[in-house]
């Protein structure tokens, strides 16, 4: 019997001194530093810091998806 694969999510939020685009990004390549399987994001909510009239700091929450390892279950 095949075990179905179980996709596990984990909320991050990512920071970038450029954009949302570059927060985002940067909240992916950390999460894949540590996690495998890594198959999508969603983009929750952008926020960014305004220092003297101007932003100075973009940040992205998202929650990262990626699939649990099967192979140590033991089954």
């Amino acid at each position: 019997m095949d075990v179905a694969d179980v996709v596990k999510v984990i909320e991050l939020v990512g920071e970038s001194t450029k954009d949302w685009t570059d927060a985002v990004n940067n909240a992916v390549a950390e999460a894949c530093r540590t996690l495998d399987h890594v198959s999508g994001v969603e983009v929750c909510n952008l926020t960014a810091n305004v220092d003297n009239g101007r932003v100075v700091e973009w940040k992205a929450n998202v929650k990262v998806a990626f699939k649990v390892d099967n192979s140590r279950r033991g089954a």
